[in-house]
């Protein structure tokens, strides 16, 4: 249980630890089977070496909030949790471990390797579920998965086995992606890819014989050292310049074999000489070229990328080393035409930034394309929608041309291809079960040695972690779920594949929706990385700021824009905003004390008419807001409405009727704890440990209440519209822009708080008459002593000017203000402001400035300029009251 009464102050650290504790022990993370329209999210598997970064911080608050909402909303709700076996990641890990110790993956063997892969999952496994935990995520944690679980290693065989029977699984030879570093096939999305300078190598290459008079043509390349691979050169049929070599030969410098000059539309003829080298073993392109015209595809790299065999008298060199040699061998042969600086894009291998190399290799593949077209049909028709939408048009433009998948990695520690081989009759086939036989002719079989790529798991997770290939109740219940929300650098990763996977498996889409959110830059706008000492960690963040300001410092930074660049800032003012709900809580139970007599809320005044029509108008923003996922803008609602509305308006309207006591106090008690009741659980999903702390200690009407605040009832938009009041809302709309006025001069001219101003105002009889009914909440809000207001009050002497509520605002200054004094203080002011607002303003019309300052520096210069004209308007006006 809570506390027995709120402390003086909020500690995240004493609140978070126990609250946690209360809702595990509680079991409402657990949702069992039953009930109608289930709202499920499963978690993106964070990797199982993984710890919190901002990203997991960002979307994993995202997918709290809508958790929590549809929790209290009554919806059975699930949250399914588990971790990826991050095959490339672990392996990585675990091969550092045994290189401390001076030993490799070969020196212990795979099923050693194995184990001690498995022993690393339980010695660091737990690490990011608990960093999960911290952060206030409601997971189901009674039922955490992992993709290597022995019910999902079924789920991934059944899909190879099933997928290769109907053809759709094939081995080939296909230019990959290959990490040289991590020794393994990458697919394109895995690959990296950053513009780089280098050079453009023009070389010459001989004809066998000459043509027309023609000995040589000349190519280019980014990349001098894959020459040793060249099995043509091409040109495009239509090109006049080379139509009477095609059929002749070259003499591949260096190793003297002879290629032919082969005609092929995919050449640009405009781009370069139009003649191009083609190296099929390592282009994708031009291993295509090579399929065409039936040429040899030579592999000059091994798989540590040095040169092979093939590469003659290289052979053995590093591939850099090998480009160095390469070039002063063709230099000195006269066969180096020229160099031109070149900015190219080169890929690397998005796990350990090697760069990748395409290698012609012997892969499994999954044949895409009839598996694509569902997927894309059911975005086209709306089974499947993406906020913001945007990302649709580019789901459809990579689902439209996809690519066959590579799905074969040379690895250990993962899933390994379910493939038998008889060496014996040469049988081979995929199976559900081991095999230690040949089913045809009874000798010994081998399985396949790789292992398959993570992302063919994951695409399972959503109905994989609910029991399939069984027919689980689970399943049946759970499935679809309802929302995915992840990043777009795995759109094409997984997003797709999970989509086309459920339609083929399942019948049916994995999610509705799909919230595509922002990605989370430092404030420089570079991306984030503990490497490079611009990342931040989420854990530091929470120690300092607690988990709920962390959160809800993210959600005011999350707007339609596709980046986020970080403010620290938000985090300190969603602490600070923390702090504002406890001690305004505290404030209220404080107030209703052990004789307050819970009921239902009631209007006595115009105040309490409006704060229940403004609380009717959260409850239906939030709600729609969290419905549509605009979790920036709801956010700035929930601050405005409980910071401004609430604490700053509603409680000190309040006051002067708690101080009366009576029917009245426990009136306006009753109103401030509904109020302060349907706030706290609008704020829940967002800020889930202080609302449930306060929550906890608010006066009950009854047994029947939730034994926490993450289960209990969510404001209904619908039963609360009862309270909406529009002239409540203009009513105090009038009195808020008249305090504000007079709060505005009493700043402006640095008059004592304790003062009274005499005000005079100049209103119509309509609005004028409902300031007067007011009158006193303005002389308490204000600080007024006399006040007047009706339609022909005049302006009294040495009286600031203001305008409020359609009226004119006079505030008597005299005797409040030295007029000699002050009119001195604000020329000088003015004078300062007008010289620098000249300064400004000459450099901003300066065109040198403008073509050579970096654009941040000229916005930074030009919103000065515009407060600065805004001070000097300010300061004249002042100027010219004093001058009366």
């Amino acid at each position: 249980m809570p506390a027995p009464e709120l402390p003086p102050a909020y500690d995240p650290a004493d609140v978070e630890g126990p609250v946690f504790e209360r809702w595990s022990v509680g079991r409402f993370f657990e949702q069992p089977t039953g009930g109608d329209a289930p709202f499920t999210v499963v978690i993106p598997p964070p990797n199982v070496t993984g710890s919190l970064h901002m990203g997991h911080a960002l979307n994993n608050t995202i997918q709290d909030v809508v958790i929590r909402r549809s929790r209290m909303t009554g919806r059975p709700t699930r949250w399914v949790l588990g971790t990826d076996h991050a095959g490339i990641a672990t392996q990585n890990k675990v091969e550092q471990k045994l290189a401390a110790e001076g030993l490799s993956r070969h020196d212990v063997g795979r099923e050693r390797f194995v184990e001690l892969c498995w022993d690393w999952r339980a010695e660091h496994g737990s690490i990011i579920i608990e960093q999960l935990k911290r952060m206030g995520c409601s997971c189901d944690y009674s039922d955490e998965h992992f993709t290597m679980d022995e019910g999902y290693q079924r789920a991934v065989r059944t899909v190879f086995v099933d997928w290769f029977e109907r053809g759709l699984i094939y081995r080939g030879k296909r230019i990959i992606n290959w990490c040289p570093r991590c020794s393994t096939a990458l697919s394109d999305i895995e690959v990296e890819h950053e513009e780089l300078d280098s050079h453009l190598w023009h070389l010459r290459y001989p004809l066998k014989e000459p043509v027309g008079g023609r000995d040589h043509l000349i190519v280019a390349t980014t990349r001098p050292e894959t020459m040793l691979g060249d099995t043509c050169v091409a040109v495009h049929p239509d090109d006049e310049r080379y139509r009477d070599l095609v059929g002749a030969s070259v003499v591949l410098p260096l190793l003297g074999r002879e290629i032919p000059i082969v005609a092929d539309a995919y050449v640009d003829p405009s781009f370069g000489t139009g003649a191009v080298k083609v190296t099929p073993a390592h282009d994708p392109n031009d291993f295509e070229i090579a399929e065409r015209h039936g040429v040899a595809k030579v592999n000059i790299l091994n798989a540590d990328a040095t040169v092979s065999e093939e590469g003659g008298p290289y052979v053995g060199l590093d591939r850099y080393e090998a480009r160095k040699r390469v070039v002063a061998d063709l230099e000195a042969a006269g066969l180096l035409i020229g160099i031109d600086d070149h900015v190219h894009s080169v890929g690397h291998c998005y796990r350990c930034h090697t760069v990748v190399e395409p290698w012609l290799s012997d892969q499994w593949f999954v044949d895409m394309k009839p598996l694509a077209a569902p997927g894309i049909e059911c975005v086209r028709d709306g089974r499947v929608v993406f906020y913001p939408k945007r990302w649709e048009n580019v789901y459809f433009q990579w689902m439209e041309s996809i690519r066959d998948w590579c799905i074969s990695r040379q690895l250990w520690w993962g899933h390994r291809i379910p493939v038998f081989y008889c060496d014996a009759c040469g049988w081979q086939g995929a199976s559900m079960d081991d095999l230690e036989s040949c089913p045809k002719c009874g000798a010994a079989v081998r399985q396949d040695e790789d292992v398959l790529d993570t992302w063919f798991s994951s695409q399972l997770w959503p109905f994989a972690t609910l029991g399939w290939p069984d027919k689980t109740p689970e399943l049946g219940f759970f499935y679809p779920t309802t929302v995915l929300s992840t990043a777009r650098d795995i759109l094409f990763l997984w997003v797709a594949r999970m989509i086309m996977s459920g339609l083929d498996f399942v019948g049916d889409v994995p999610y509705r929706d799909v919230i595509i959110h922002p990605t989370v830059f430092n404030a420089e706008g570079k991306r984030m990385s503990k490497s490079l000492g611009t990342g931040v960690d989420p854990l530091d963040l929470m120690a300092h700021y607690g988990a709920d300001g962390m959160r809800f410092g993210l959600m005011l930074q999350v707007t339609g824009n596709q980046d986020i660049r970080f403010s620290e800032d938000k985090l300190a003012s969603s602490r600070n905003f923390a702090n504002k709900i406890w001690n305004a809580s505290r404030f209220v139970l404080m107030n209703a004390g052990e004789d307050f007599e819970p009921g239902e809320p009631v209007v006595e005044t115009v105040a309490d008419a409006w704060i229940l029509s403004r609380v009717a108008d959260l409850a239906s923003r939030v709600d729609e807001g969290l419905l549509t996922y605009e979790f920036g803008e709801t956010a700035r609602v929930l601050y405005d409405f409980f910071w401004s509305e609430f604490c700053d308006w509603y409680i000190e309207l309040a006051k002067p009727r708690l101080a009366a006591g009576g029917a009245a106090r426990q009136a306006v008690l009753r109103n401030l704890v509904f109020v302060l009741d349907t706030a706290l659980r609008l704020l829940h999903p967002m800020m889930p440990f202080v609302t449930e702390e306060i929550w906890g200690h608010l006066p009950r009407s009854g047994p029947a209440e939730a034994p926490a605040l993450m289960v209990a009832a969510w404001p209904d938009p619908v039963r609360l519209a009862r309270y909406r009041d529009e002239d409540a809302e203009r009513s105090i709309g009038l009195l808020q822009e008249l305090v504000t006025a007079v709060r505005a001069v009493r700043a402006r001219y640095g008059v004592s708080p304790k003062a009274r101003l005499a005000v005079a105002v100049t209103s119509p009889d309509g609005e004028g008459m409902v300031l007067s009914s007011m009158a006193d909440d303005v002389r308490t809000l204000a600080g007024v002593g006399e006040l007047v207001i009706g339609p022909d009050v005049v302006r009294p002497a040495h009286a600031a000017v203001a305008v409020a509520a359609g009226s004119e605002v006079y505030v008597s200054l005299e005797g409040l203000v030295d007029f000699a004094a002050e009119r001195k203080r604000i020329a000088g002011e003015l004078e300062k402001a007008e010289s620098e607002l000249a300064r400004v303003s000459k450099k901003l019309s300066n065109e040198g400035f403008l073509a050579k300052a970096a654009p941040e520096i000229i916005e930074k210069d030009r919103a000065k300029a515009t407060d600065l004209a805004a001070t000097v308007a300010k300061l004249s006006v002042q100027l010219a009251e004093l001058a009366d």
